[in-house]
């Protein structure tokens, strides 16, 4: 099974960059997709072959989450049972035979650090769920998580301690995560620097791959020897993200 997840700033403009391409060339069998900024009916895709689910933030033009999958679910959860989080659509959850498929965008703790305090909230929860998920079976989650979690995964470390996704509040976030079992897929194949997923539009950071790594797959440690490959697809333009995946058996 291929595995995609992307951050795509917005599905209206992606569509218009090439994203139904990307979609037909690369036919994963599920993919998720964050930052969606839409409302109910406000697109349609004709995706032959996929089910179709989506969570709206309930601020217009806003975060917002979607899966297209070839297999059908058992389940489908909106968002993590939490009123505090829930109203920004941004968690999605699929229930197969054998393990959760979450997908998640995280909060960004935004310019400032405005919004540090509810971040480390909103991590603390989200563990707590998917914790909860994985008392029944194994969990695979996927998606923006607005953190680079070590010097490694961004360019210049040191000028961005201060900045939202690179504090220390935030890196401990992820620490928690890979502490209680589960594992960032992408390290277990590539430990080298320079790979980034988010590129600021600003200052040619892209052209210079002057970039953040901030978009993961991540796994229950029971699943380690289903994972097959890791990857993040740097080529792909049409938004200031690129996708990342996973093979898994």
């Amino acid at each position: 099974m291929k595995m995609i997840s992307w951050n795509v700033n917005g599905i209206r403009a992606c569509l218009k960059n090439g994203f139904m391409d990307f979609l037909e060339r690369e036919s994963p069998d599920i993919m998720c997709i964050q930052e969606t900024k839409v409302q109910s009916g406000q697109v349609q895709l004709g995706l032959d072959g996929y089910f179709q689910y989506w969570n709206y933030a309930e601020k217009k033009g806003y975060s917002g989450t979607a899966i297209f999958t070839k297999i059908k679910p058992n389940n489908v959860i909106l968002g993590i049972k939490n009123t505090e989080h829930d109203g920004e659509g941004r968690v999605l959850t699929l229930e197969f035979d054998k393990y959760y498929l979450i997908n998640v965008y995280t909060p960004n703790s935004q310019r400032g650090l405005t919004r540090l305090e509810y971040r480390q909230k909103w991590d603390q929860d989200f563990l707590n769920y998917i914790k909860t998920l994985e008392n029944e079976k194994p969990v695979i989650f996927c998606g923006d998580l607005n953190v680079a979690h070590k010097e490694i995964d961004l360019k210049n470390p040191k000028n961005n301690v201060k900045n939202a996704g690179f504090t220390p509040e935030e890196r401990i976030g992820f620490d928690n995560i890979v502490d209680s079992g589960f594992i960032d897929t992408f390290r277990e194949f590539n430990k080298e620097p320079d790979n980034y997923s988010w590129w600021s539009y600003r200052f040619n950071a892209r052209s210079k791959n002057i970039g953040w790594r901030i978009d993961y797959f991540c796994i229950s440690k029971i699943l380690r020897d289903n994972l097959k490959d890791a990857f993040i697809m740097s080529e792909v333009m049409g938004s200031d993200h690129c996708p990342v995946g996973i093979i898994f058996e």
